[in-house]
């Protein structure tokens, strides 16, 4: 999938004035490519134009001018496009009651480590990026995850044309969710995409 580069990024003042609809193309994308399991848990899988726009809105929050702090963040949220044959998913754990939150984040230490892509006979692994294991650290799961999916081209074949799940495994929860149609179609091009 295409990454971000700085040709793409607009400045601040072009981006005031597309922003209304870029958010709505945004609220429009993030239904065809959102998966809830659960009561708390939530992927969003990413792809070049989520990725775009978290860039813009970290420019306009930040009021970035100089190109070189712009070029930072392009590297930075780059990492979030998958690549070939890989899907992209940031993973939040949304628990809106904070005591409920800081008692719960202590459980889900590692929770990272038990999500899955599952179709068939197949169950594809999430592979966290590293800042995942400072859970460990701290003793408390992080409310984001950033996570990958790889696939090797069987694979890629066979989940386009299976039913396919989410499923979240750890200690005593053991989730499964099928991933709906839409976003399931969303998937399938992100994994053939160049």
């Amino acid at each position: 999938m295409r990454k971000v580069a700085f040709e793409d990024i607009l400045n601040l003042y072009e981006y005031e004035k597309v922003r209304p609809e870029k958010v709505k193309e945004l609220l429009g994308i993030k239904k065809k490519r959102s998966i809830f399991v659960g009561d708390i848990f939530h992927l969003f899988f990413e792809n070049t134009f989520s990725v775009w726009f978290q860039i813009q809105e970290m420019i306009r929050a930040e009021r970035m001018v100089k190109d070189e702090d712009i070029l930072f963040e392009i590297e930075i949220y780059n990492d979030l496009i998958p690549e070939q044959n890989q899907l992209s998913a940031t993973f939040f754990i949304e628990i809106p009651d904070n005591e409920e939150r800081k008692r719960k984040l202590k459980e889900l230490v590692g929770i990272h480590d038990g999500i899955f892509i599952t179709f068939k006979d197949q169950k594809i692994k999430a592979k966290a990026n590293e800042q995942s294991d400072m859970d460990y650290k701290f003793g408390k799961a992080a409310t984001i995850h950033f996570i990958k999916f790889d696939f090797d081209n069987a694979q890629k074949e066979l989940f386009k044309n299976e039913k396919a799940f989410i499923e979240i495994n750890h200690k005593d929860i053991n989730l499964k969710q099928e991933i709906p149609e839409e976003v399931k179609e969303e998937l399938v091009k992100d994994l053939y995409a160049d």
